[in-house]
């Protein structure tokens, strides 16, 4: 686990953020407030779904009306993080988090199961660390090396 953690507020900038992981070499930061509660978490493919075209929906024919396939909300949602200016408008908010005594086995299943690099470490909903898939893999290494 990583306890000095880069982080970003809601109301930074998408550009901020994104020069905060090119130049720390990183995949995502968490987003906490004043208090250093974590409200969501920013990675790089939030960041390059606002370089993504909008997928228009699908239409289906019944009785000459026009139905569409995709939901409207999954056009309003892909439009909102492709027009994001502030980390708000692209997070994903109420991210999945762990306490310091999750085992890596149950860490490992999280990241797995959500299709997550990094984990926000937490107690009492307060950040104290972030956990990534290169933590899990340093355990692997023997000592030394």
């Amino acid at each position: 686990m990583t306890r000095d953690v880069i982080t970003v507020g809601s109301d930074t900038e998408i550009i901020q953020a994104a020069k905060l992981m090119l130049d720390n070499h990183l995949s995502g930061l968490p987003v906490v407030d004043s208090e250093g509660h974590v409200k969501g978490i920013i990675c790089q493919s939030d960041l390059i779904a606002q370089q993504e075209k909008i997928p228009l929906p699908s239409f289906f024919v019944l009785l000459d009306s026009m139905i569409p396939l995709s939901s409207q909300k999954s056009i309003e949602r892909e439009a909102k993080k492709m027009a994001a200016f502030k980390v708000s408008d692209a997070m994903a908010p109420d991210p999945v988090t762990v306490d310091p005594e999750t085992s890596l086995e149950d860490i490992a299943t999280l990241m797995v199961k959500h299709n997550i690099h990094t984990l926000p470490v937490t107690e009492r909903g307060r950040l104290v660390g972030i956990i990534g898939k290169e933590d899990i893999l340093r355990t692997l290494m023997p000592a030394g090396e």
